[in-house]
């Protein structure tokens, strides 16, 4: 584990940050993985959970590992390992989720049958294939999930796939724990591809209970990409096309990454590629949508000479507990290897970190996932590839933010069970639901177990610990 001090730079912001402390955690070296092009989870035991999309002595195939806020790593899984045809799937691209019955449950880009697939595997590492795409002709269930999986409240599964459906440009699908697998929609079903095609991103389910998303490709004018709308039954709506705006495309084009909702009721995202800087090529940028399309870019990337300022954000945002996002790009920065960056819901950008200042880039290079910020206050991420093998890292950055408590679901009706997650729990003396106080029980040092009280409503809920009073990052909302 290697501490590297860092510089701050100051992009039209006038106010000075705190300090803060860039940590490399792990350096892969191909043994137990390399290429970690997906974000981390914080799982219900305190850890961090991810995937590598290749490794070495097996070939380049994948696994799961969890790994601790200090930087020791386990490997779960190595995919298709010992023998052909790789029956449990291979080269996970996308992040892991944590369901409600405890195990994790992610998608593959390849395996068996070439597809890809739905997997399921307990915080031990013991793997289940849930379901093989390509099962069907033509595809017709889908081809190559690349983004993770999102669950609901009902247990089911969310998620795309980049190619395949029943145009053979992607889909949306639902799957059951069971691997009982819908094909809700297959994109390109409207002329001239205004639907957009080729999902590279995971679903975010908002606050009105429907799904939203990206694609890379299609829409209007120069099909550029789009924002879409979709119900859990599968009505599709596009409620933006990237590059309306002329051959600038002053709002981006190209998203990657999936959309997260603000506590504003905002949707944030960040498109690769366009600009005004830049065109329909390179650069990038930062956006912010209604639910009903109503699209605004925050901040063009390479605003700066040599894109001091980062350029290709090609992974998501998360909001932090400070209420702003935080982000990397692929590319720009000192080094040109991509950066680390903050920025406030009204577009003031600040770069954090320049990946790869030194010689041989120990602190890794090229993030292409999203950061997600511990219950300890800081973020975790991971770089797809530098470290002293180039074969990525992962890496924490302190903003100097506290610590807070997560729940695991964010909304319920009185009597519902609830699981806390936090740092530091053992010993704590009280929880309230908006100042209601609620039974539990103290799990773990990173987990309680609740219940919603008789006479909550909606708002913070809290946890009195032997350190102090520690609070959700989200409000729950109590459901009649």
């Amino acid at each position: 584990m290697k501490r590297i001090a860092c510089a701050l730079f100051v992009l039209s912001a006038a106010t000075a940050l705190t300090a803060q402390t860039f940590t490399t955690l792990h350096t892969f070296d191909l043994t137990d993985g390399s290429f970690p092009a997906s974000p981390l989870i914080q799982a219900l035991d305190g850890d961090f959970y991810g995937t590598t999309a290749g490794e070495g002595y097996t070939g380049n195939y994948g696994t799961v590992f969890k790994i601790t806020a200090s930087g020791l790593l386990t490997t779960l899984h190595h995919f298709c390992k010992p023998d052909l045809p790789c029956m449990d799937g291979a080269t996970p691209m996308a992040g892991l989720v944590q369901a409600a019955d405890g195990d994790f449950y992610g998608t593959t880009y390849g395996g068996a049958l070439g597809g890809g697939t739905v997997f399921k595997i307990t915080p031990t590492g013991t793997l289940t294939t849930l379901y093989r795409f390509c099962s069907l002709s033509g595809c017709a269930d889908g081809l190559f999930p690349t983004a993770g999986l999102i669950e609901t409240g009902d247990g089911d599964f969310y998620g795309t796939t980049a190619l395949g459906g029943a145009i053979e440009k992607g889909t949306v699908f639902k799957i059951t724990p069971s691997g009982a697998l819908t094909t809700l929609y297959s994109f390109c079903s409207v002329g001239s591809c205004y639907d957009g095609y080729g999902p590279n991103a995971a679903l975010v389910q908002a606050s009105n209970g429907n799904f939203y998303g990206s694609t890379t490709n299609g829409g209007y004018e120069l099909g550029a990409g789009t924002v879409f709308e979709i119900t859990p039954k599968g009505s599709l709506t596009t409620i933006y096309g990237f590059c309306t705006g002329g051959t600038a495309c002053p709002t981006g084009s190209s998203p990657e990454s999936a959309l997260v909702q603000g506590l504003d009721g905002y949707l944030y995202g960040t498109a690769k590629a366009g600009n005004e800087n830049c065109g329909g090529t390179g650069c990038g940028t930062v956006f912010k949508t209604t639910l009903g399309g109503a699209l605004t870019a925050l901040y063009s990337f390479c605003s700066q000479s040599g894109c001091m300022d980062g350029e290709s954000p090609f992974a998501g945002l998360v909001e932090g507990t400070d209420g702003d996002f935080y982000g990397t790009t692929q590319e720009g920065g000192a080094a040109g290897y991509g950066t680390i960056f903050k920025i406030t819901p009204s577009g003031t950008l600040t770069s954090l970190y320049s990946f790869c200042v030194q010689p041989g880039c120990p602190d890794g290079a090229s993030p292409s996932a999203a950061l997600v910020q511990g219950t300890d206050g800081n973020f975790y991420g991971t770089t797809a590839h530098g470290g002293s093998s180039t074969a990525g890292t992962v890496f924490s950055l302190s903003m100097g933010l506290g610590p807070f408590v997560k729940t695991q679901t964010t909304s319920g009706g009185v009597g519902a069970v609830v699981k806390i997650l936090g740092t530091g729990l053992t010993g704590a003396t009280r929880v309230t639901f908006n100042g209601v106080v609620a039974a539990f029980e103290v799990v773990s040092s990173s987990l309680i177990a609740t219940t919603v009280p008789a006479g909550a409503a909606s708002g913070t809920v809290q946890v009195v610990t032997p350190a102090g009073t520690v609070s959700s990052n989200v409000p729950f909302r109590v459901l009649p």
